[in-house]
């Protein structure tokens, strides 16, 4: 694919066919007037929600209400992002969205109503046959109750909920909008501006004085307004405080883990489990400097290419074929749906002008998924195809298993499938790979999103939860207080065979995902559930894949801790993390080996 076609120039076979959403524009019009009508429903039921009865059909009117603007809203969407100019869908997306609020307002009586409830009242509905297909929504409830507040006082944090966005936004602002970059020299002696983009980009620089260069103009930069992004970081600190003991949760930890019901036992397995696997991080570590040929590895050495960028040009088809080899273990179900992605209509190929970048899986409850992808052919294209499919099918085996609301999984799960398609992909690859070149180049792919997926991310998480139990212990959080926390875990995690350069510990003023606060665990845990996964299959045969197909069709049916663990990764334990490092302790040896 030479140039950038225009949409209406794109062959339909490398369309998806959203038509299976609604036929034509009439047909959503029609769904969209039907929606507005179905609103008033919900005015009859208010102040009634103490029956049985009454609470059944405010459940199914939810139901039925928001699959059908999620269905309005996904198709408005998705033709948007076909090519983000067409004024047409803007508009239809724009009306969605209006439409959408009018939903949330019109529904938003039931949660609190219901949870007015007393516990005895709640536990009779619980009991009550009619709404036994409703029973994990009102388990829910309930235990959300233990921290919802009277009405009055709700009202109030409602109204503080502007303020706590406050640090996100002006992090934002200042990152994204005010923080200017100096110009730095380039391998071609160019004078060139550096930005969060390029500053990427330089890292994987194969001139070491460009990485040099550049790591140390953009810490430089953040260490002059330390004091600044210590304060809007130490104010998030003290919101997320406020909210969890206002709420009467233990701590911020336990207060962000209870959404998804995950223990904190998992937080703190997670990290001290990667604590016990450093070793083979700093085994790591040693053989980067080994391969690089440098005497000393610097901080700004670990984006860098270890091998010679190894061409593996792969088009389309012949990636759609490579994953459906690699996917061969888990057997003929799973490959059959996964046949029915490629050639019902669920993907988008090709970048084309106007169309939204990057790779996402999206769809409504009721049709099949779909998939937007930008392909390049590449080993990267390939890789993001079996990512998204994982997230497809997912999605497809619990929408056809179970009914709309117990099959939204959550987002401590959406990660798993995805990655458990690309490990099992690439663990194919290297089996079959022959050339010691292009072998290297696998390893150094796969050894690095262990680094920076599984070690990066729980360091992050580590710093997160120091951060917070210091200010909840009523000590300070200075500038000075950040930087040498954060340097002291750099080089607990590297090891004594680098060099940490004193920057580095200006790096936690750059991660916006401090201001969303105890959420990167997620990655590592998702990653390592996936290895774990990868791992069962390719070693237990059947039994495995019977359990993770479970998996798939358990949607958020449960807490996810517990649906993973009935498909045999118990996340309560180090197991499944062990098994992740035992994968990556293998790849470092095989790639010690091609080195010898």
């Amino acid at each position: 694919m030479q140039e950038v076609l225009k949409r209406s120039e794109v062959a339909p076979e490398h369309c998806w066919n959203l038509n299976d959403m609604f036929a034509d524009q009439q047909a959503w019009d029609q769904a969209y007037t039907d929606l507005k009508a179905m609103l008033p429903e919900a005015e009859q039921l208010k102040g009634k929600l103490n029956t049985a009865e009454a609470v059944k059909q405010a459940f199914e009117l939810e139901d039925r209400v928001s699959m059908q603007i999620e269905r309005l809203y996904v198709y408005a969407h998705m033709h948007q992002d076909e090519d983000t100019t067409n004024p047409t869908y803007q508009a239809l997306t724009q009306k969605a969205k209006k439409l959408s609020v009018d939903v949330s307002q019109a529904l938003s009586f039931v949660t609190p109503e219901i949870l007015s409830l007393s516990d005895a009242e709640l536990e009779q509905l619980l009991e009550a046959p009619e709404l036994q297909a409703y029973r994990f929504t009102l388990q829910e409830m309930k235990r959300e109750k233990a921290h919802i507040l009277t009405e009055a006082e709700e009202a109030l944090l409602a109204q503080v909920g502007n303020l706590s966005q406050a640090p996100q936004t002006i992090f934002g602002m200042l990152n994204n909008a005010d923080l200017k970059f100096p110009n730095i020299i380039d391998e071609h002696g160019n004078e060139v501006e550096l930005t969060h983009g390029r500053y990427v980009q330089f890292l994987e620089s194969p001139h070491r004085e460009v990485r040099e260069r550049a790591f140390k103009a953009v810490y430089s930069t953040y260490a002059r307004q330390k004091n600044t992004i210590a304060a809007t970081l130490t104010a998030n600190v003290n919101k997320n405080m406020f909210y969890s003991r206002v709420r009467k949760y233990p701590s911020v930890l336990e207060m962000s883990l209870y959404g998804d019901n995950i223990p904190k036992d998992v937080y703190t397995n997670l990290i001290d489990t990667i604590h016990e696997s450093l070793p083979i991080m700093h085994r790591y570590m040693e053989l980067r400097k080994k391969l690089l040929g440098v005497d000393e590895l610097h901080m700004y050495d670990l984006f860098a290419p270890l091998v010679e960028e190894f061409n593996m040009d792969i088009t389309y088809e012949q990636a759609k074929q490579i994953v459906a080899d690699g996917l061969q273990p888990l057997g003929e179900d799973y490959l059959n749906s996964l046949n029915k992605g490629y050639n019902e209509g669920w993907i988008d190929v090709y970048e084309n002008e106007g169309k939204r970048t990057g790779a996402y899986s999206w769809g409504a409850y009721g049709t099949h998924p779909y998939v937007l992808l930008n392909h390049k052919d590449n080993l990267n294209s390939m890789f993001t195809l079996a990512h998204e499919m994982g997230h497809a099918l997912h999605s497809y085996y619990s929408d056809n298993a179970l009914s709309y609301r117990d099959a939204q999984y959550t987002i401590f799960l959406a990660e798993v499938a995805s990655t458990t398609n690309e490990a099992l992909l690439m663990d194919y690859l290297l089996k079959k790979s022959t050339d010691p070149k292009e072998k290297m180049y696998l390893l150094t792919y796969y050894a690095d999103q262990f680094r920076t997926t599984v070690f990066r991310q729980t360091m992050f998480a580590e710093f997160e939860m120091i951060v917070h139990a210091r200010s909840e212990a009523g000590e300070s959080l200075t500038p000075q207080d950040l930087s040498q926390i954060y340097y002291d875990l750099n080089v607990k995690y590297h090891g004594e065979g680098m060099v940490v350069d004193q920057d580095i510990e200006m790096e936690w003023a750059r991660i916006p995902h401090f201001y969303n606060s105890f959420y990167v665990y997620k990655y590592a845990t998702g990653f390592s559930a996936a290895t774990s996964f990868s791992k069962q299959i390719l070693e237990e045969g059947q039994p495995a894949v019977d359990r993770y197909l479970g998996f798939l069709q358990s949607g958020g049916s449960d807490y996810s801790i517990n649906i993973l663990a009935k498909a045999g990764v118990d996340m309560s334990t180090p197991e499944p993390i062990r098994e992740a490092m035992s994968v990556f302790e293998n790849l470092i040896s095989e790639m010690e080996q091609l080195t010898k």
